[in-house]
């Protein structure tokens, strides 16, 4: 490790052109762009997880929506999409899953007397590319006032259970007896969302 690590982190050997297409060339996307770009070096490498986020607060933005999300975007989606275009260009996203998203999502209705928005865990977006999941699709939709799933709701169980099944694993099959009732990795719950799968 102390002998490979080094190497797969420095990204100062890229050259212009890929730390362009990661915005590392620029202030406001450097910081998420030097962390999209360090997972592409680990993937390449043979790693075969990689988890980075987005700032300390994430998109916490229960006051200042608008501005905090205009610039969280504007951080994150020049970089993110550098990602997924290396990936392509490189050959490596068929082979590798990325998945966005976070913990749950913004009420579409103010929070007290500010701009800003409270958790949501009823009804929020997740995206994934690559790895046997179908591009440019849609799955799910809420309803007419963006606070409840309506159609193809895809619960979080269902979800850890669509990304073992694309890692090969069946997560029915690793199921244990344990203080009286059974457990797997996806709890008792999870169905493989196929309709998303390529």
């Amino acid at each position: 490790m102390q002998a490979e690590a080094p190497e797969a982190f420095s990204i100062e050997s890229e050259s212009e052109a890929t730390r362009r297409l990661y915005g590392i060339d620029q202030e406001h996307t450097r910081a998420f762009g030097s962390q999209c770009l360090m997972a592409r070096r680990l993937v390449e490498r043979g790693v075969l997880f990689v988890q980075f986020f987005f700032g300390a607060n994430g998109w916490e933005q229960h006051s200042n929506l608008r501005g905090g999300h205009s610039r969280k975007c504007a951080a994150t989606d020049l970089p993110i999409a550098g990602l997924l275009r290396d990936f392509k260009m490189r050959g490596l996203l068929d082979e590798t899953l990325v998945l966005w998203g976070g913990d749950f999502g913004r009420t579409t209705t103010a929070e007290g007397d500010s701009d800003g928005r409270n958790h949501h865990p009823y009804d929020f977006t997740m995206w994934i590319a690559g790895g046997g999941v179908r591009g440019g699709i849609v799955h799910g939709s809420m309803d007419e006032f963006g606070w409840s799933a309506i159609r193809d709701k895809v619960h979080v169980h269902d979800l850890h259970a669509t990304i073992l099944h694309l890692m090969g694993i069946d997560n029915e099959r690793l199921t244990y007896h344990y203080a009286g009732r059974d457990y797997r990795l996806t709890d008792v719950h999870g169905r493989v969302v196929n309709e998303i799968l390529a």
